[in-house]
């Protein structure tokens, strides 16, 4: 019943460590299920997706955008009869390497990187550190090290390449550089943060309407998912690769530049908390760059950025107070 263009999981390159197959479940229904059952993806419900510990209850977290992002990349996978599994397996592992306080702490986290290594006072023992911070090259390491899942290949693949950062997305992105099923995941990441996080920022009040030019995309969250589907899968249909149409292709990448303008830089001038959650980032990892303060089964500055990174909002904070607020001002 599947594609020809679709990855099938009897053809699957396999694992890192090989393994025996499951009686019941294919290769990829078991990548979906370790990621399911991992730590990791358990602390995503307490990290910021944009904006820092709201007060409200409806605003969208690390984890519900992991969900938004699978529902979308499962309902075009489906229709386009690619596999469902290793597009889940993939969705839900994207962001489990992203660091607290969302966007702002990943580049507070790649600052400090960047600082220690400038710094030719410093040394770190633990060879091959990197020298920046991305979420998605530390995701494929918390799934491949710091949990040891041994995923399949191509859910590996899937994971590595999946940001787009600030980028526009193009025709090329819809290419299957490894699999069809990676670059649906890679457009309903787009597809889920614009929906979403422009609805968070009206509910905030930091916007009040969207830009004129996102009208075709339609005026509530539902309409918006539902015209970027189905776009893609209308474009895709029967096709080795995954398209949108050229004006939905300009309207997207217009709507992604206003947000990343009027939302995501705007914030952190409108809400000063979000400068000191960098500052935060900034001295937590500095504090356990010193390898007598880096807890047990960590090691060098490779291990202070899992554990950072590995941080949620709420045990950033409290790490923080417990070490730099006197307890009797607590």
């Amino acid at each position: 019943m599947l594609s020809p263009f679709a990855a099938k999981a009897v053809e699957s390159a396999g694992r890192p460590e090989p393994e025996e197959e499951d009686a019941v479940r294919t290769c990829f229904q078991r990548d979906r299920d370790r990621v399911l059952h991992s730590k990791s993806f358990r602390r995503l419900k307490h990290k910021t997706q944009v904006f820092i510990d709201p007060a409200g209850d409806h605003y969208r977290t690390r984890l519900t955008h992991t969900l938004e992002v699978a529902q979308i990349a499962r309902t075009i996978g489906r229709a386009l009869r690619l596999n469902e599994d290793l597009v889940e397996a993939i969705a839900l592992a994207h962001d489990l390497g992203h660091p607290p306080f969302g966007h702002t702490g990943e580049e507070a986290l790649d600052l400090a990187i960047q600082e220690f290594h400038s710094d030719p006072k410093t040394e770190d023992p633990t060879p091959n550190t990197p020298l920046r911070f991305k979420h998605d090259e530390q995701s494929l390491r918390v799934v491949d090290v710091l949990e040891a899942l041994n995923l399949t290949q191509e859910t590996r693949l899937g994971i590595s390449g999946h940001s787009k950062g600030r980028k526009d997305l193009t025709a090329f992105d819809g290419q299957p550089t490894s699999t069809l099923e990676a670059a649906i995941v890679r457009i309903a990441d787009r597809i889920a943060y614009l929906s979403h996080d422009l609805d968070d920022a009206l509910r905030s009040g930091l916007i009040s309407e969207p830009p004129a030019f996102a009208a075709p995309l339609g005026n509530r969250p539902s309409e918006r998912i539902g015209t970027m589907v189905l776009d893609v899968i209308v474009n895709s249909v029967d096709r080795p690769e995954i398209r949108l149409s050229p004006r939905l292709l300009k309207c997207m990448n217009e709507v992604k530049e206003w947000m990343y303008e009027n939302v995501y830089y705007h914030y952190p001038r409108l809400y000063p908390d979000s400068l000191k959650a960098q500052q935060l980032v900034r001295d937590l990892f500095f504090h356990f760059a010193e390898p007598e303060n880096l807890p047990e089964g960590y090691e060098g500055i490779q291990g202070t950025i899992d554990y950072v990174a590995g941080m949620t909002d709420r045990f950033a904070i409290d790490t923080f107070e417990r070490l730099r607020v006197p307890q009797a001002f607590r």
